[in-house]
């Protein structure tokens, strides 16, 4: 018989487990039968030895079988596909990256989460449209991928609950940061999605978790070597995450550049997100056979307006009130008759002459989130209203006194001090340093063999 204290010594002293001691640590943690102070000493030996590849595999693989395992049509073989980012500032990529990805006749069982800390949450996005709900059964997932072709929906309760454990505790101990565990959380709840294909979203830069492109792309090797372990054709696409993605953050501004995007009128750098992350994931599913072509099918499903009217459909069968969602979408719609607009609008000016060299997205979701925009801790409401408008963009020219950022705010105000650091979130330099802001959003891409 395995003894949960030994596991846990032979980790601390730098020793590699064996499938069966993950399993039964697993187990331990699913059935309750580990003291939480033991999962702890585990969670800090694993942070402090690290795992190599075929732990981290066999571990997502144990928290993903800890619970229900999603199951599929057959017909569906091989068309089951879903992304997921490691976080950012006006990543709405989700929203208008499945529904075209449904027009492009895959299916998207899309399990998002929440926002934490500065970074937003897809939920919290969508929850900021009257009546949508979350909250699906396994059931009701089915049907609506039936019938609509994606959904975008929380973790059931069924769904690898060894990770529900490990995550809370995780950011108890100071262990977040730690590979194999970040690893294990992402990939096990998309292999209980029952996958065909998966595409990682992984962001370095300022706003990420990852500061630059070498640990982003050991996460992303991690993340990839994992989930091709499970049987799961999976690549990654490395993406900056300095300024912000489009032009919108937080929650219903969000929601309202995703629709425009849909509506043909996005922002060129979502765009290209979205097209990119898709076509890398059409590929993989063997639809097309080069990403440009990819990329093409993307843009026109939403050009088209074929991902517009799946966003639609979907809100509908997720609780949206039917005129509701048909007013969303509709060509020329005042947004804010369907959704909470913030008590407070106040717009900043440049302080001097130039071109726009860089935004910095980290102090801007900073703020925004001390406003009500994000939460601390798990459970806490956000205010959906709460946000903040780029009006210019890196590369722009701007007069001293031009408005550059129009902030959406409730009571109590921005204090001054946070008008100052917003202030300072905006470089304005000479011509020559324009080149510096206008970076490749997509720096590279790690797809299967």
């Amino acid at each position: 018989m395995l003894s949960v204290p030994d596991i846990i010594k032979k980790k601390r002293d730098g020793e590699t487990l064996s499938d069966e001691e993950i399993r039964t640590f697993i187990n331990a943690v699913t059935d309750r039968s580990m003291q939480e102070c033991q999962i702890g000493a585990m969670l800090m030996a694993v942070w402090q030895k690290g795992m190599i590849d075929t732990e981290t595999t066999t571990l997502t693989r144990e928290m993903m079988s800890s619970g229900k395992v999603m199951s599929w049509p057959k017909e569906w073989a091989g068309r089951v596909v879903d992304k997921h980012s490691t976080g950012g500032v006006g990543d709405k990529v989700s929203l208008v990256l499945a529904p075209a990805l449904a027009a492009c006749g895959c299916k998207v069982p899309m399990i998002s989460g929440r926002g934490l800390a500065h970074t937003g949450g897809t939920l919290d996005k969508l929850e900021s449209i009257p009546g949508y709900n979350i909250q699906q059964s396994a059931a009701q997932i089915l049907e609506i991928l039936d019938s609509v072709g994606c959904c975008i929906v929380g973790q059931t309760e069924t769904l690898v609950p060894a990770d529900r454990v490990l995550y809370a505790l995780r950011d108890a101990t100071s262990t977040v940061d730690s590979l194999p565990l970040i690893t294990g959380s992402i990939i096990s709840k998309k292999g209980a999605e029952s996958l065909s294909a998966l595409v990682l979203d992984v962001k370095f830069g300022r706003a990420a978790l990852y500061k630059d492109l070498q640990s982003a792309k050991e996460l992303a090797q991690s993340l990839v070597n994992a989930g091709n372990g499970l049987g799961m054709r999976t690549g990654a696409v490395l993406s900056s995450m300095d300024s912000t993605i489009g032009r919108c953050v937080g929650n219903s501004l969000e929601v309202i550049e995703s629709l425009e995007t849909l509506k043909g009128r996005g922002p060129e750098d979502l765009m290209d997100l979205v097209m990119t992350l898709g076509g890398v994931l059409l590929v993989m599913t063997g639809s097309v056979s080069n990403l440009s072509e990819g990329r093409k099918k993307i843009s026109d499903a939403v050009i088209g307006g074929a991902a517009l009217s799946k966003f639609q459909a979907m809100m509908e069968k997720q609780g949206v009130a039917k005129e509701t969602a048909h007013s969303l979408c509709s060509a020329h719609v005042d947004y804010y008759s369907v959704l909470r607009k913030a008590k407070h609008q106040k717009e900043l000016k440049t302080e001097r002459e130039g071109v726009v060299v860089d935004v910095d997205g980290l102090v801007l979701a900073e703020i925004l989130h001390k406003l009500g925009a994000g939460r601390s801790k798990a459970g806490e409401p956000v205010n959906h209203s709460v946000g903040a408008e780029l009006l210019v963009s890196p590369g722009q020219s701007v007069n001293k006194g031009d408005p550059w950022l129009r902030l959406h705010y409730e009571d109590p105000a921005p204090t001054p001090d946070q008008i100052h650091r917003l202030q300072n979130a905006v470089t304005v330099g000479k011509r020559d340093d324009a080149h510096q802001g206008e970076q490749t959003l997509v720096r590279e891409l790690l797809l299967p063999h």
